[in-house]
Formats: C-alpha cells, structure tokens, sequence
C-alpha cells in the first residue's frame, strides 16, 4: 500500500508525527553522546598525546582501532537486536559503551588507551545500523531518507556543540579531582551513556503493535502499511540472510560507504589539529575553545544542508544521484582546502566536504532497506555499516602516518578526497549494474 494512496491524509500525519516526537529526539540524544565518546579524541589530541607520550602515527592508531571492534561484532550485534529487541539492545549497548568511555578517562599509558578504545567499538557495535533497522520498523519508505537525517543531524550537531563543549571541559576541567582537562572530559561526556542506556529500556517501544501510546486506528494504518510494503519488498526480491551477506550488490555498497566513512572521521579526528595549525600556517593564535568553536562553524552548516538535501531526494524518490553529487564535490573540495592561503579561504571547501559527506549518508541509508527486509536487512545493514566503517579505521590511521611520514598534512587529505571520489562513482556504477544478484532463483 502506497503511503499516497490511503484515504486518511490525517491519519497519516497524525500518526507519523507521533511517532517522530516519541522516538527521534531520544534516538538523537543517544546518537550525540555516541558519537561525541567516538570523536572526542580528536578534540583532546594535543593533551592526551603529550600525556600518554603518543606519536603521530599511535594516535592514530589509538583513533582507528575502535572501529577494529566495532567491525567485529557489528553484524551478530545488528541480528542479536533482531532477535531480543531494540529497547533491550540498545540499552544494553549504551550502557557498556559508557562504562568503557568513562574507564578511557583513567588510561595510565597508551596500551592501554588502545585497549580501552578497541572495547569501545566493541561495546558500541551495533547502535547506529541498529537504529536505522529500527526506523525501518516505524517509519514508511517514503519517509526513510528525511528521517535518517533527523536522527543523524545529532552527529553534526554534537561536532559544533559538543565540539566546543569538550574544549571547555579539558580547560575547566584541569586540575578538578586531581584529573587532567582530558581526563575530566572523557568522564564527563561518558557518564550520560549509562544514564541514557537505563532510561532506553524503559521508554523504546520495539514494533508499533506494542505501542500503546498511539490511538488503535493509528496503530493499526501504521501496521498495515509497513506490512504492504515488507510484502512489495519480499514478493520483489528473494534475499535471505544467508544471501543478503553474500550478494555483491552488498558489498558494493559497503565500499561505496568506505568511502564516506573515510571522509567524515578524517573531519572528526583531524579538522581541530587542521585548524589549530593555523598558528603554524597564517600566524593566528587560538585557544582550544576558540579552535573548538571554529570546528562547529563547518558541522552547523551541514546538519542544516543534510535535511534539506534528504527531504529534496524523498521528494524526487532518487537517492543514488543523491549521494554520488554531494560525495563527489565533498571530495573535490578537500584538497583545494589545502592551497589556499588564508584562514577565511581554508574553512570554506572544508565546509563544502562537511556538507557533501553528511548529506550523503540518510540518502544512502534509503538504499539498502529498497531490497532487504527482516533479518537480511538487519544483517546486510550491518555488514555495510561494519565493512565501511573499515573507513573510520583507515582514515585517523593513514591520515596521521601519512602527516607523520612526509612532515605535511597534504597527502593525507588527498587521500580522502579520492575516497570521496571513488565512492561516488561507485554508487553510479552500483546503480547502473544489471541486478543478477537479486534476481528470484
């Protein structure tokens, strides 16, 4: 059943809206705080290197490795929400991952800082294709690319709040306790996971056949229209789970997703040490607040550019070309930040590739739920998520030994904006390949 088609527009609204207040501002807090505790390394580089004696290249490492764990355990986290539900799930993910987030504050070396961020990704596999399952579970196809970008504005917003927020919390945080700034950081924003966490298992709803909440006409239009639609998807295509992990068309969009999530940790990890060498570069003296202020300036702009570019791709139903022009001119950008010569000049294809990679991903999350349902989707979701943040693994890694090897941050930003590049031509090459893999056998 077309969401166009029912006779009750009201009905429709009414009941969507209820379900956008009740679950997307909790899924949008859980989702700052965890990517805020995944990032908030980049902000603290300077101090916890010079603390725990870490190079270039080990702090990168130190960056990378948590998506070693998050990778490995990725997709039995994404089956295993499958099966005992989201509300228990999640909570369970938020609460050890901010367990581990705090421990981080109290790393007496760099072993065991790598530890503590390999367990990190351990303890947070599965939350974010969790929750795209999730949406799924809630929210028609028709909707899907908008509402990913509202739940997902919460990384961009916790990079230009949550950016400056650590800044001030390693500078006011000096000294309190007997804890370095750092160290006052990495507990403070750790702590609210695990109150979160315990919040989650008492407020999610896991399917709208337990919602309560909603009015019985509403329950059951929400019912039937993501029945019709899992049957249109299931009569289309014949994807079990088995399948679903095999298919090349998956794999080919966890490469397409290397690639974003090349672009966007290299941002988060490396764009405040891009901006406080700006004293080296132009002159320009700033302190950590100031360089976490400018931080924002280029996620601000992107939380703002990735919903209207997802409401523009629901609009027009296209999401392949929707992803491929914003990751192609993101990727153009970056090295043209590279040989501009002024601060002002610097931060404006910054801003560019922030908005390209952003803007990307709710219309490349669109893509996957168009030909997977049930337990293929939450297994194909989460090997793409897991095989692509392979990217966030690369990129801190070969961004730093690359700086480290060749004494200038150009080459590593290059490589990011050829990821960039090529993940978008692979999402036109992926979109223009005859489906032999989906084909009914």
């Amino acid at each position: 059943m077309a969401v166009a088609s029912t006779s009750d527009r009201s009905l429709e609204t009414r009941t969507l809206r209820k379900v956008a207040i009740r679950a997307l501002p909790f899924l949008m807090a859980l989702y700052f705080v965890n990517y805020l505790d995944r990032t908030n390394l980049g902000i603290a580089k300077a101090d916890i290197s010079q603390h725990l004696q870490l190079t270039a290249s080990m702090f990168g490492l130190a960056s990378g490795i948590f998506f070693i764990g998050y990778v490995l355990v990725e997709v039995p986290s994404n089956l295993a929400l499958e099966r005992f539900g989201a509300r228990r799930w999640l909570a369970r993910i938020a609460v050890s991952w901010g367990i581990v987030a705090v421990a981080i504050g109290f790393a007496p070396n760099a072993p065991t800082l790598l530890a503590l961020r390999f367990l990190l990704g351990v303890a947070e596999a599965g939350l974010f294709p969790g929750v795209i399952f999730y949406l799924t579970r809630w929210f028609p196809a028709a909707y899907r690319a908008r509402i990913v970008a509202m739940f997902m504005m919460a990384s961009p917003i916790a990079a230009a709040v949550g950016t400056p927020l650590a800044a001030w919390m390693i500078q006011a945080g000096e000294g309190t306790f007997g804890l370095a700034g750092w160290q006052f950081m990495m507990i403070g924003v750790g702590l609210p996971a695990i109150i979160l966490g315990v919040i989650c298992w008492f407020y999610l709803t896991d399917r709208p056949a337990g919602a309560h909440w909603l009015q019985p006409d509403e329950r059951q239009w929400l019912i039937d229209v993501l029945a019709d639609e899992e049957r249109d998807v299931a009569g289309s295509f014949d994807f079990p789970l088995r399948r679903a992990l095999t298919s090349p068309r998956i794999w080919l969009l966890a490469v397409v997703y290397f690639g974003v999530a090349y672009g966007l940790y290299a941002l988060a990890f490396f764009l405040p040490s891009i901006i406080s060498d700006f004293k080296k570069t132009f002159d320009v003296h700033l302190s950590i607040v100031q360089v976490g202020l400018i931080s924002a300036v280029p996620y601000t702009l992107a939380a703002i550019a990735m919903y209207l570019w997802s409401r523009h791709a629901d609009r027009q139903n296209e999401h392949v070309w929707h992803v491929a022009i914003p990751m192609g001119l993101g990727g153009l950008a970056i090295p043209v930040a590279l040989y501009l010569h002024s601060p002002l000049l610097v931060m404006i294809p910054v801003c560019v590739a922030a908005m390209g990679v952003f803007s990307a991903i709710p219309s490349f999350w669109a893509l996957p739920a168009q030909f997977l349902t049930g337990a293929a989707a939450a297994g194909g979701i989460g090997l793409i998520n897991s095989i692509g943040n392979l990217g966030g693994f690369a990129a801190p890694y070969a961004t730093g030994a690359l700086n480290q090897f060749t004494g200038s941050d150009k080459a590593g930003m290059w490589a990011v904006g050829i990821f960039m590049v090529i993940s978008a031509v692979v999402v036109v090459v992926l979109r223009a390949t005859p489906d032999r893999d989906t084909s009914r056998h």
